[in-house]
């Protein structure tokens, strides 16, 4: 655990819940193969109330990919067979305009309009190669990235905010993964040096993407039979 702050009667904005009819065009025109409005909505999660809630609290995590256990979100480093790594996925929907990143302000995380960032000056500040896509314009940018100019080999960790609550209702506890941030490792004498924390996605924007492609999480077992999501969601 990398830091462990207590949360009593707040609601974070990460999770508030998409309205019917709230989605941009820009979504609209483009998403992920097999990733429907219908299903980018049933999967928006039904927030719970503070009067619901004996006890909350929000986790900052980091996921080293160089352990075993985090290792299906590096692989596969090029993509094979349809399947990316999660950076590649991530990268492509921010270039297609389908998702948006907000600034890394290091523990005072804010998902507002202020704080989105860019993607063009984004890709400017880590140096990667970008064409402008066919149709792009400044109120809708649209940009290609080739495969061997991802950083896909560069990005070595992520750190991730967990809510952790306890929910009056079911009597149970449950875990919610609310932001995903890429943490890129250069030497860049000129640039970029050391470890340093791209920009934060929330995770309900990403989940249907997500749980469009299979992983393999058991070097013992040759089925893909868990995504994305599930590794987040079932804390794997």
């Amino acid at each position: 655990l990398v830091l462990s702050v207590p949360v009593f009667g707040q609601e974070k904005s990460s999770s508030s819940v998409m309205r019917r009819g709230s989605k941009s065009s820009a979504q609209k025109e483009q998403q992920t193969p097999g990733v429907t409005e219908r299903m980018q909505q049933r999967l928006q999660e039904t927030p719970v109330s503070d009067a619901d809630l004996a006890w909350m609290k929000v986790i900052y995590r980091s996921l080293d990919l160089s352990k075993n256990e985090n290792a299906p979100l590096y692989f596969p480093e090029m993509p094979v067979d349809g399947n990316e790594s999660l950076i590649r996925i991530i990268l492509r929907l921010l270039a297609n305009n389908q998702l948006s990143a907000y600034e890394y302000l290091d523990g005072r995380e804010v998902f507002t309009d202020e704080t989105r960032l860019k993607v063009k000056d984004m890709l400017d500040q880590y140096q990667i190669y970008y064409q402008e896509a066919k149709g792009s314009t400044e109120k809708n940018p649209k940009f290609v990235i080739h495969e061997s100019d991802v950083p896909a080999t560069e990005v070595l960790s992520y750190y991730v905010i967990e809510r952790w609550e306890f929910d009056n209702r079911t009597n149970r506890m449950k875990t919610i993964v609310e932001a995903i941030c890429p943490v890129v490792v250069r030497d860049d004498a000129y640039a970029i040096s050391g470890k340093t924390p791209m920009f934060w996605m929330k995770m309900s924007d990403l989940k249907p993407h997500l749980q469009a492609q299979y992983i393999f999480i058991d070097d013992d077992n040759n089925l893909a039979s868990h995504t994305y999501d599930d590794f987040f969601t079932l804390n794997m």
